[in-house]
């Protein structure tokens, strides 16, 4: 389940983080990214308690999505241990994206 959090930095999200993050990099006018949302609610909770889900609004923070050269929307970037370690572009279905997160956590 993807929660909304107010953070003062998002350096200070990932250094905090108890579990991986995967983070949805989005754009509110991205159809594909539309399509994401149900699945990633469905990997959120299925991987509760091993993984945290985070959405970006890249048309809020331009400069984030620079930074990890965020190019196609959507993006997801699984971060451990406050580092990128995994990144998925365009839209996937909740049991393939399960399945290649398990591999990774």
């Amino acid at each position: 389940m993807a929660v909304k959090k107010k953070f003062a930095s998002f350096q200070e999200l990932l250094n905090s983080a108890e579990t991986p993050i995967l983070v949805d990099f989005y754009a509110t006018w991205c159809g594909p990214c539309q399509m994401m949302s149900p699945v990633l609610e469905q990997v959120g909770t299925q991987m509760r308690d091993r993984l945290q889900v985070v959405k970006i609004d890249t048309d809020k923070y331009p400069v984030l999505a620079s930074h990890y050269q965020i190019h196609a929307l959507p993006t997801l970037v699984l971060f451990k241990n406050g580092q990128p370690v995994e990144r998925i572009e365009g839209v996937m279905q909740a049991p393939q994206l399960i399945q290649r997160l398990q591999t990774l956590l």
